[in-house]
């Protein structure tokens, strides 16, 4: 099989997340803190050492400021409902992932808050930091984006957007899950305040890991309670971080390979694996290109406004329908409308869908030119 759906998840994932997943459920799969006994202990100390893996990663400031939850839409959904108020306003784009969009709908429902919806310009940041500008309002308490589009691949200003947020005085979330592992992220520079991952994607982590990073995250109001190991004498949640927003027995073995999957990421270093990846995506959107009957709905990927994901569709043919051609090739990609219906609104595909292909670390030259080849003979084939 010839995986290009890692968008959706990584596969294959480095040996070492799985050796280390292994080892943490056969040598000291103990719960992490809630114990005095030696396994115990060790537990909590792989725990404490992912943590600090992640804000070096992201030049957090500090393992207390990492909450490990079980995806980025658990972390983006913490944020949300501990940060926004009824009759506030909140600010995001069109490219939104329905991670974002549900939660804001059911809390305009439930809660009498607003959203507007910017329209982001691809190709220029200008114009998409002035959107957001016009869209803030005296009320606006937060400002949510996603960094990279995970259907198209448009790669958002959000240093631009969170210095435009200082400005006004809102804070910013960004939603990193196509983009962490892959563009270099610096929340000591950048002025992100609230940033939200997972940890299955381009961390190389297993899937039931995710990642909310936040220096203030006493401030949020808690969506969840529960044991947390410290302060049991008290039904009050406790207000120290990352126990704050942490509660119940954590996913050891998910995080011991989360932790192995940002090793690897160190090690292979994020701006090679983006250049790896970005060549594949530029190889096969030149290719498609040429075509007939492939349509392509975005400039050429560059460097500085994408990331390497890619969509298409086939002219007379509905998405799914090309990807369960390819399946029966060989070839794994992900059709529809990925969970992102706000980012196919913009592109006029919300009816069908499109085709997603997206590399990893791991994706071979030729595998894209399988690819092409079959899209082509598909082309050509048209009663297949």
């Amino acid at each position: 099989m010839i995986y290009l759906d890692n968008a959706a998840t990584t596969f294959p994932k480095p040996p070492q997340v799985t050796m280390a997943m292994s080892r943490a459920m056969s040598k000291y799969g103990a719960n992490p803190g809630r114990s005095g006994h030696a396994m115990s202990i060790q537990a909590a100390e792989e725990v404490y050492k992912s943590r600090q893996a992640v804000s070096d990663l992201f030049h957090a400031g500090g393992a207390e400021c990492v909450v490990f939850t079980l995806n980025c839409t658990q972390a983006i959904n913490i944020v949300l409902k501990g940060h926004v108020k009824p009759g506030d306003h909140v600010v995001t784009s069109c490219l939104e992932h329905n991670a974002v969009s549900r939660p804001l709908q059911t809390m305009a429902d439930r809660m009498n808050i607003t959203f507007t919806e910017v329209s982001v310009v691809p190709g220029d940041n200008d114009a998409t930091v002035h959107a957001f500008r016009q869209a803030l309002r005296p009320n606006t308490t937060l400002i949510i984006c996603i960094h990279a589009s995970n259907v198209w691949g448009i790669r958002m200003p959000v240093e631009r957007i969170a210095a435009l947020g200082r400005e006004y005085g809102v804070p910013i979330l960004v939603d990193a899950a196509q983009s962490a592992g892959v563009l270099p992220i610096d929340l000591g520079d950048s002025g992100i305040d609230f940033l939200c991952t997972a940890g299955h994607k381009g961390l190389y982590g297993p899937m039931g890991t995710g990642i909310l990073i936040a220096k203030e995250g006493e401030n949020l109001q808690t969506i969840i309670e529960g044991g947390t190991g410290t302060e049991s004498a008290f039904y009050e949640q406790p207000k120290t971080m990352p126990e704050h927003l942490e509660s119940g027995t954590p996913n050891l073995a998910g995080i011991a390979g989360l932790h192995a999957g940002i090793n690897f990421v160190q090690t292979r270093t994020i701006q090679k694996i983006y250049m790896h990846e970005m060549k594949l995506i530029q190889t096969a959107y030149d290719s498609l290109s040429k075509i007939h009957g492939v349509k392509l709905y975005t400039k050429r990927p560059d460097m500085q406004h994408y990331v390497p994901v890619l969509s298409f569709n086939l002219e007379g043919k509905e998405s799914e329908w090309v990807g369960q051609r390819l399946n029966r090739m060989g070839i794994a990609v992900r059709a529809g409308l990925h969970c992102a219906p706000a980012a196919h609104k913009t592109m006029g595909t919300l009816e069908g869908g499109a085709v997603r292909i997206a590399p990893s670390a791991f994706t071979k030259e030729v595998e894209v030119h399988k690819l092409i080849q079959s899209i082509f003979y598909m082309t050509k084939n048209r009663q297949m």
